[in-house]
């Protein structure tokens, strides 16, 4: 009962919902009898606007969402100097606490039913990150696909941004918590990468890779039974 209430609750205040002030006032409502954290995400599905918290911080002029895209409680949508692109696809979910960040030479594109959760930092300067459909990444992931210059005898923040190319990660790949991956990457389709890892060089699809720096030690392939089973 209280769920078909919470429910109809929802379904009159989130197509009101959106980023003016209104529409704040409106996803503040619709919070009202609503769960916490992931539970929430039931909001996105009761409109194809999907549903941002009022929580949210978004400060962005180039953002575009798909249908039933979903932005958690202090999610920060930042767009440094008014530059770059961020596009997020259908089913898209962000958690609390992520970071999407883009600036100068930067954007971010999130496939369909791609996954960032909690305190996650995607940051798109100098170069694009780019993630394709059902991509999951796990709690504190990092993404930069810049480094600083660090020429001696000046201040690290006046030296200008480098970047080796663009971050890429495939289809229906899997990041652990806190996996780090530098400018340059190609993670592919179906790659897992282990928890803390830092990605330095290309990854291929369907390989696991762990450690710091990220090397292959298995192919999702040559999984014995045994391994399956204890995974499952």
């Amino acid at each position: 009962m209280r769920g078909r209430l919470r429910r109809a609750w929802g379904e009159i205040w989130v197509p009101l919902s959106g980023l003016s002030p209104l529409g704040r006032m409106a996803a503040r409502l619709a919070v009202w009898f609503s769960p916490p954290y992931k539970a929430r995400e039931y909001l996105a599905r009761l409109s194809p606007k999907g549903f941002v918290s009022p929580r949210a911080t978004i400060y962005h002029n180039d953002l575009h969402f798909g249908a039933h895209v979903f932005i958690g409680d202090n999610v920060i949508i930042y767009q440094s100097q008014h530059q770059g692109r961020i596009e997020l696809g259908e089913n898209v979910r962000v958690f609390d606490g992520a970071l999407l960040e883009t600036g100068r030479g930067g954007s971010i594109r999130i496939g369909a039913d791609s996954r960032v959760h909690r305190g996650c930092q995607l940051v798109a300067h100098a170069n694009a990150i780019e993630i394709g459909q059902d991509v999951g990444l796990s709690q504190n992931c990092a993404l930069y696909p810049y480094n600083h210059g660090f020429a001696p005898g000046r201040p690290i923040d006046s030296q200008p941004l480098r970047t080796r190319g663009p971050i890429v990660i495939e289809d229906h790949s899997w990041l652990g918590v806190g996996v780090i991956v530098l400018d340059g990457v190609r993670i592919g389709e179906g790659a897992v990468i282990g928890a803390g890892s830092v990605v330095t060089h290309d990854i291929p699809a369907g390989a696991i890779a762990a450690g710091v720096p990220a090397k292959v030690i298995k192919m999702r392939a040559e999984l014995s039974a045994e391994e399956l089973q204890t995974i499952s």
